[in-house]
Order: C-alpha cells, then sequence, then structure tokens
C-alpha cells in the first residue's frame, strides 16, 4: 500500500471519527435540553390548581390587581423571565416562552435557568408586550433535533393544519386559545429591500395598518384557512428559520378567540 493512500485512509478515518463525536455530542445536548424541559412541563402540568394563595401580580394596577395562575407560580419564582406558556397538539412544541428585556435575544442561547444552551428557549420580540401589544412575535430556533420551533414545519401541509387549526398560549394572567388564520412562508430581508416584511410589527399601530398586515399575510399563505382578522383582534405570530431559500423563515399566524 502506497503512502499517499495510507494517508488518505488516516484522515478520512480521523473525519469519520471527528463526524461521530460531533453528532454524538449534538445527540446528547438535545436529550440533555429536552430533560429540562421535561422538568418544567412536569411543574406546570403538576401544579395544585385548587390550592395555595394566589401569587400577586409584579405590576401595580390602579384598580384590581391581576392574579397570576397557579401553573406559572414555581416557574416564575425560578426565573421571573417568564411571560407565557405555548402548546400545540400534535407536535412537540410544549415550552415557555420568555422575555427578557434587557436583552432581546437572550433566549436564543440560554435555558431556562439561564444557562448557555443551544437550543434556547422561544421568545418574545422585542416590539411585543404581553400586555398591550396587538401582535405578539414569538421567536424559536429550528433545530435538527426536531425541538424547540422544528414542527411549526408540519403546518406546510393543509391536512396537518386541518387537524390542529387552534393551539393553547397562556400568559402569565390568562388561559388563552388562538385560532389559525394563515401559515406563511417569507425571509428576512435588507433594511432597503421595498417589499412586505411580516416581523416588523412595530409598524403596525394603526387599524389601517393592521389590516394592511393581515391582508399581506393572507396573499402569503401557503392554502386559505377561512379565517382573518380585523382591527381589534389579537394576533400571535411563531416565527423559525425555513431552509428552502436564504434567510428563509416559515411563520404561523393566529387570532385569539373571545
Amino acid at each position: 500500500m502506497s503512502k499517499i493512500k495510507k494517508v488518505l485512509i488516516a484522515v478520512s478515518f480521523l473525519v469519520l471519527v471527528f463526524s461521530l463525536v460531533k453528532l454524538a455530542t449534538a445527540f446528547l445536548e438535545g436529550y440533555a435540553e429536552q430533560g429540562k424541559i421535561d422538568e418544567l412541563t412536569q411543574i406546570w402540568e403538576e401544579s395544585d390548581k385548587g390550592e395555595g394563595e394566589a401569587l400577586p401580580s409584579p405590576f401595580i394596577m390602579k384598580a384590581n390587581e391581576p392574579v397570576m395562575l397557579p401553573e406559572f407560580r414555581k416557574l416564575y419564582e425560578r426565573n421571573p423571565d417568564i411571560v407565557g406558556w405555548l402548546k400545540i397538539d400534535g407536535t412537540r412544541i410544549e415550552y415557555p416562552v420568555m422575555q427578557n428585556l434587557q436583552d432581546e435575544q437572550y433566549y436564543l442561547e440560554h435555558d431556562f435557568d439561564k444557562k448557555k444552551s443551544n437550543g434556547g428557549l422561544p421568545f418574545l420580540d422585542k416590539h411585543s408586550r404581553i400586555h398591550g401589544s396587538d401582535i405578539l412575535l414569538i421567536h424559536g430556533h429550528h433545530m435538527k433535533n426536531g425541538w424547540m420551533f422544528k414542527d411549526l414545519m408540519k403546518y406546510k401541509k393543509e391536512s396537518f393544519y386541518k387537524e390542529h387549526a387552534t393551539f393553547q398560549f397562556s400568559t402569565l394572567y390568562e388561559q388563552e386559545e388562538y385560532e389559525i388564520v394563515a401559515v406563511i412562508l417569507s425571509q428576512v430581508y435588507r433594511k432597503s429591500d421595498d417589499v412586505f416584511k411580516y416581523y416588523q410589527i412595530e409598524k403596525v399601530n394603526t387599524p389601517a395598518e393592521f389590516d394592511s398586515y393581515v391582508r399581506n399575510i393572507k396573499q402569503l399563505a401557503l392554502y386559505e384557512t377561512g379565517i382573518t382578522a380585523r382591527y381589534g383582534d389579537k394576533l400571535i405570530v411563531l416565527s423559525t428559520c425555513e431552509y428552502s431559500t436564504e434567510n428563509g423563515r416559515l411563520a404561523v399566524v393566529a387570532r385569539k378567540l373571545n
């Protein structure tokens, strides 16, 4: 066997070992991160909803103070950055939703206990506020191991949408249900591009701007849901990466049911 051939075999072997180690590391990291999510979900689901004193809101209200839902008490004490809980049946999406007001992208790479994490957690856009915003934009990673918002890709198929047309999102003070208005494919554009940018929610302030936003969303829809929204409705936009195009994004847009 020639020296060159031996070198090539050795290099190939090293590449294979490196790839296997990388895959194993990613698997173990994903497994560990999911274990933490499972723990949070267990706390959420097992919270005693019938006993204990109500935890007052951290916000001062002029008239009546809102009361925090029992499900959130232990989680809020552990990390007051939690602003809600998202659950979509038929998917692995059942996560706390976070917002760090000092660092808008903090939860891109931090877990619930503020430790470094590749998967991060779903988090509320800096231009959204649970109280006061007509549009709540929630970002989440599209993880190769299937966690976070990867399962939003299921909504590319109309058949999946028809069986999962609603989902649950609870704020600290209210259990809410949303019905899907549209599923869209878009991308992150350059600032100079004169196109509709679904993520620029800070530019939606008036009834006319809201109606224009909804019309543009409906024009981008992958299929017709028969559901629309008008000014006064509260919207949630679930946004994640979509890899069929450069800087691609998939967004699920839904309105709150009264």
